[in-house]
């Protein structure tokens, strides 16, 4: 494990050398780092990452997204999300794989009411469409892990939140 300073993330070049594989789950919120933080650690941190995974030898990037990402979007968050998955690909890695989950479940340590109360409620609505709103973190990381283990299926494969359910079981 290293700790980077993003800020001076090209000066930690040699924590990216000679990895096969690189997951990406980087991310804040507008409401932590305003919308221009938003944008440096969602899109700038992400792209630079890869770039400097792609040039240690990484060959399969995955990285963490959010359902409704797209580059045109009038929301800061969707079209960020968008601009990085676009960013990622141009990379050139030999595969690389975009999950989009929606809502997260998990316990974070900081308080943010409108996730939590989103939460509470997609949590409920979960037991009835289990894969239609929600995933819990867990099933996430176990679905980044599951696709670098299986055959790559082209060189961008792109996973909603029903696939990530699914290869999460795995």
């Amino acid at each position: 494990q290293a700790v980077v300073d993003f800020e001076r993330l090209s000066e930690h070049a040699a924590a990216f050398q000679g990895h096969d594989v690189g997951f990406c789950c980087l991310g804040t919120t507008r409401a932590k780092a305003g919308a221009d933080g938003f944008v440096r650690v969602d899109r700038d941190y992400v792209a630079q990452a890869a770039e400097l995974a792609r040039a240690g030898g990484c060959r399969h990037f995955v990285l963490q997204s959010s359902r409704g990402a797209d580059p045109r979007s009038r929301f800061l968050y969707l079209r960020v999300k968008g601009e990085v998955e676009n960013l990622v690909q141009a990379v050139g890695f030999d595969h690389c794989t975009i999950l989009r989950p929606a809502v997260l479940l998990c316990k974070r340590q900081e308080s943010r009411p409108t996730e939590w109360m989103a939460q509470q409620f997609l949590g409920a609505v979960a037991r009835i469409f289990p894969t239609a709103y929600s995933v819990p973190v867990e099933t996430v990381a176990r679905a980044m892990v599951a696709c670098v283990l299986q055959p790559c299926k082209g060189k961008v494969e792109v996973l909603e939140n029903g696939a990530i359910h699914e290869l999460g079981k795995a």
